[in-house]
C-alpha cells in the first residue's frame, strides 16, 4: 500500500499537464478560420472569435484575429520594429460589408543583437482586430494582402493573400474565442487594469552627454516590478527622426516604483528640437503593460544624472515565505490535515526521542520535497507558455479523483479496516513499530499535508508566490523552497524538542477511540472534493465517483470482519479505484457545461465579473467590489459566509451606487488567471475594490474582515 500511495504521489503533478477530461476538444472549428497559409518559416490565417456575424439589432463589433505561428528562431516585428524591420502591414481593400477595422499589437519583447534593438514576436502571436460590419447582420468577408518581414540570421520579405468569411448568424463563440482574448489583454492600455501608472517622462540634458528620457513608472497596491522595460515611439510628428536605445532600469526600495533611463540616438539638429514633442511610450513588466502618450517636459542638469541603484526585495520576500508557509498552518483549508498531523503527534507517547525525531524531519521532508516539486512543475508550464496560479490542481478532476481515493484508504486505515504494510527494506531498518509507520510512510504524510494545503491562501503567501511566479526559475524554486520549510517548522519544532510528543501518555484504547473520530475528519474531507467535482464534471459522474469510492470502503471493511477473501478485496478496490479514474471520461456521462453554467450562476448581489467593465463603472461614480473565489477553495467560502453575505458589508453591497462582481475560478480560465497576474497574485481568496478615488484598485487581505471591506469600500468611494 506504501508502494502504493508513492506512486500516486510521484503522478499528482503530472496531473497537471492534463486538460479537464469534460468538454476539452482537440480541434479547432474550420468555419471560423481561414486555411492555413505555411511558408518555410511560418504559418499565417484568419480566424474569428464568433461563428457567425450575431444579431443585427445589438450592431456589435467583430473580434477577429491574425495568427502568425513561427519556426524556431524566427520573429516578426512590432508596429515600431526598433533599429531594422518593418511590421506586417495588411491591405484590407478587397473585404466586403466593413465600415471599420482596427489592428491592435500585443506587447512585444525586446531583441538585443550586437547593439542593435529591435522589438517584434516569436513562436506565435495573434494580432486582435476589431471589424465593425458595414451592414449589422449581414455577412462579413475580410480579404487582404499581408506584407511581412520575418527574420532569424537572415530576413525574408513576405506577401501572403488571406481571406475569412463570417456568416449572418447569431454569433455564436467559436473555438477561437480564448486565443484571441488572450492576446487582446496583452494589448497596452492606460494601465488602469494591469496595475500599471507612466506618471511622467522627461527629456534629461546633461553636458557632454547625449539626450535621455527619463521616464517614471509606479506599480500599485504592493505589486513590485519584477523585470520592467520601456519602448518609444517618437516624436509623432516625426516619427523615425531619433532612435532609442535600452533602458537603464532602477527600482527604489520597495519595488514599486522604476525609473527608467532611455538613450536617445540621432543627429544633433534632431535630439536638440526634442523638447514639448509628443512620444508614445510602452511600458512593459512581464503580462503587465501600459501605454501613455504625452509631451516631454525638461529636465537640466549640471552633472550626470545619479539615479538610485536598485534594490533587492529577495531577502524580504523570502521572509515573506516563511511567514506564508507558516500561517498556511493555521489557515482553513489546512484544517482537515489536522488529524493527520495531530496522529503524528499522539503516536509518540511514550516512545524513544530518537524515533521521534526521525520520523517528525521524515514529514519535513516530504513537506519540503512537495514544495521543490510543485515549484518545478510550474516553472516547466510557465516556461511552456501556461497560465500559472497557487493551487491551479484543483481545477483538474482526475487530481481530485485521486485525492479523493487516497484520503478514502487514509480513513478506512485510521478506523482499523486495515493496516498499511511498509517495504521489507523499510522494516529491516528497525524504523517501524506496531503503533507507527516507517520513515516512508511519515514522509508520504508530509506530501499530503502539501497537497491539501494548496487550494489556500494566507497572509504573505500571496505575496511570496506573487512574487516567485513573475520572475525566473531560480527565484521560483528558491521561494518555494522556503515556503516549505515554513509549513514544515511545527514539524521541525518537534524533532528539535522530541519531548514535546515523548511526554504524551502512551497509545491505548484512547488512541483507537480518536482514530476513529479523526477518521471521520479524513471523510469530511473526501466530501468536499466531491463537492469541488460536482461543479467540474456533473452530478451523473460525481455520483458514480462517490459509489466507487463506497465500494472500496465497503469491501475493505468486509474484509475487516472476514467476510471476505484478500484477493476478492484486492479485486474489488483495484476496479473501483479504475472505476472512478475512468468516469470523467465516459463519453455522455459528465455534464461539464451544466455544471460550470451552474458553478457561474450569481444570485441577484453578484454580477459575472467583466474586467472590461470596471473603468466604465468608476467613471460613472460607482465603486466595484471583485471577488475572485473557486468552489474548492475553504478560504473563500469562509469569506463569503462570515463577511460578504451578512450584516453591515451585504447591506452595502446591496447598494445601488456598489458593483459586487464574481469571478468563479473553479475550473481554469485564463482571462481570471492573467488577472490576478496583474496583481502579482496568483491565489485565491482575492478580493480588490475600484472605485473614483481608487481607479487602479484596492487590494484586500485573503482573510477578510467587515472592517477591512468597509474602509476599502469608503476609501474608493472618496
Amino acid at each position: 500500500m506504501i508502494k502504493l500511495c508513492r506512486t500516486f504521489a510521484y503522478t499528482f503533478f503530472l496531473m497537471w499537464l492534463l486538460p479537464a477530461g469534460p468538454g476539452w476538444s482537440a480541434g479547432q472549428t474550420d468555419s471560423a478560420a481561414s486555411p492555413w497559409l505555411d511558408t518555410e518559416y511560418a504559418s499565417v490565417r484568419l480566424i474569428s472569435a464568433t461563428e457567425s456575424v450575431g444579431d443585427a439589432s445589438t450592431a456589435q463589433p467583430l473580434k477577429m484575429g491574425l495568427e502568425f505561428q513561427l519556426q524556431d528562431g524566427w520573429k516578426i516585428y512590432w508596429r515600431s520594429p526598433g533599429d531594422a524591420g518593418y511590421p506586417p502591414r495588411p491591405d484590407w481593400s478587397a473585404s466586403t460589408n466593413i465600415a471599420a477595422i482596427d489592428m491592435q499589437w500585443p506587447a512585444p519583447v525586446r531583441f538585443s543583437i550586437l547593439g542593435f534593438e529591435t522589438l517584434g514576436y516569436k513562436h506565435e502571436v495573434v494580432f486582435p482586430i476589431t471589424v465593425t460590419p458595414d451592414q449589422a447582420g449581414d455577412a462579413v468577408r475580410l480579404s487582404g494582402e499581408i506584407n511581412y518581414l520575418i527574420c532569424s540570421e537572415i530576413c525574408v520579405p513576405e506577401l501572403l493573400t488571406l481571406s475569412l468569411n463570417v456568416p449572418a448568424g447569431p454569433g455564436a463563440p467559436s473555438s477561437h474565442v480564448h486565443l484571441i482574448s488572450k492576446y487582446d489583454v496583452q494589448v497596452p492600455g492606460d494601465g488602469t487594469a494591469t496595475g500599471l501608472r507612466i506618471e511622467a517622462v522627461e527629456l534629461v540634458e546633461t553636458p557632454g552627454r547625449n539626450p535621455e528620457l527619463l521616464i517614471t513608472a509606479s506599480s500599485v497596491e504592493g505589486m513590485p516590478f519584477s523585470n520592467p522595460d520601456a519602448f518609444l515611439e517618437g516624436p509623432l510628428d516625426d516619427p523615425g527622426a531619433v532612435g532609442f536605445g535600452q533602458p537603464d532600469v532602477n527600482l527604489d526600495a520597495t519595488g514599486l516604483r522604476s525609473t527608467l533611463r532611455v538613450p536617445v540616438i540621432g543627429s544633433e539638429d534632431e535630439m536638440a528640437n526634442l523638447q514639448g514633442r509628443e512620444f508614445t511610450v510602452t511600458v512593459v513588466d512581464g503580462v503587465r503593460s501600459a501605454e501613455h502618450t504625452t509631451q516631454v517636459a525638461l529636465r537640466t542638469s549640471d552633472t550626470a544624472l545619479e539615479l538610485p541603484r536598485p534594490s533587492s526585495s529577495l531577502v524580504t520576500i523570502l521572509l515573506f515565505a516563511f511567514m506564508g508557509g507558516l500561517i498556511l498552518n493555521l489557515m482553513p483549508c489546512v484544517l482537515p490535515v489536522l488529524s493527520i498531523k495531530l496522529l503524528g503527534v499522539i503516536g509518540h507517547g511514550g516512545g524513544q526521542a530518537r524515533h521521534v525525531r526521525m520520523s517528525f524531519v521524515a514529514s519535513a521532508a516530504g513537506i519540503v520535497s512537495s514544495f521543490l516539486i510543485i515549484a518545478g512543475v510550474l516553472s516547466a508550464l510557465k516556461s511552456s507558455g501556461v497560465a500559472i496560479g497557487w493551487g491551479i490542481q484543483f481545477q483538474q478532476p482526475w487530481f481530485l479523483i485521486t485525492m479523493a481515493l487516497v484520503i478514502t484508504t487514509f480513513a478506512c486505515n485510521l478506523w482499523g479496516w486495515f493496516e498499511f504494510r511498509a517495504p521489507q527494506t523499510v522494516a529491516d531498518m528497525g524504523l517501524e513499530t506496531a503503533t507507527a509507520p516507517g520513515l516512508t510512510g511519515h514522509f508520504m504524510t508530509g506530501m499530503l499535508a502539501t497537497l491539501l494545503a494548496t487550494p489556500c491562501s494566507a497572509p504573505f503567501l500571496g505575496t511570496a508566490v506573487g512574487f516567485a511566479l513573475a520572475r525566473g526559475t531560480a527565484e521560483i524554486m528558491t521561494i518555494f523552497l522556503v515556503l516549505g520549510f515554513g509549513l514544515a517548522a511545527p514539524y521541525l519544532l518537534v524533532a528539535t524538542f522530541p519531548g514535546l510528543a515523548t511526554m504524551l501518555p502512551k497509545p491505548g484504547q484512547w488512541m483507537i477511540t480518536l482514530r476513529r473520530f479523526l477518521g471521520l475528519a479524513l471523510a469530511g474531507t473526501v466530501v468536499w472534493l466531491l463537492s469541488v467535482l460536482l461543479a467540474q464534471i456533473g452530478t451523473v459522474a460525481t455520483a458514480g465517483i462517490a459509489t466507487c469510492l463506497v465500494l472500496a470502503a465497503v469491501a475493505l471493511y468486509l474484509r475487516y470482519r472476514n467476510a471476505m477473501t484478500v484477493h476478492v478485496v484486492r479485486g474489488i478496490v483495484l476496479a473501483s479505484w479504475l472505476g472512478a479514474l475512468a468516469l470523467p471520461i465516459v463519453p455522455g456521462l459528465s455534464s461539464q457545461n451544466e455544471t460550470a453554467d451552474a458553478s457561474r450562476a450569481v444570485d441577484s448581489l453578484w454580477q459575472p465579473f467583466d474586467i472590461a467593465t470596471i473603468n466604465r463603472h468608476v467613471t460613472a461614480g460607482n465603486t466595484v467590489f471583485v471577488d475572485v473565489t473557486a468552489d474548492w477553495c475553504v478560504s473563500c467560502q469562509i469569506n463569503k459566509s462570515f463577511v460578504l453575505a451578512r450584516g453591515s458589508v451585504f447591506e452595502r453591497l446591496s447598494t445601488e451606487t456598489v458593483i459586487p462582481m464574481q469571478a468563479d475560478w473553479t475550473l481554469p480560465q485564463d482571462s481570471i488567471t492573467r488577472y490576478l497576474a496583474t496583481f502579482q497574485r496568483y491565489g485565491i481568496p482575492f478580493n480588490a475594490v475600484y472605485g473614483p478615488a481608487a481607479p487602479d484598485g484596492i487590494l484586500l487581505p485573503e482573510i477578510l474582515t467587515p472592517g477591512a471591506v468597509m474602509d476599502a469600500l469608503d476609501a474608493a468611494r472618496g
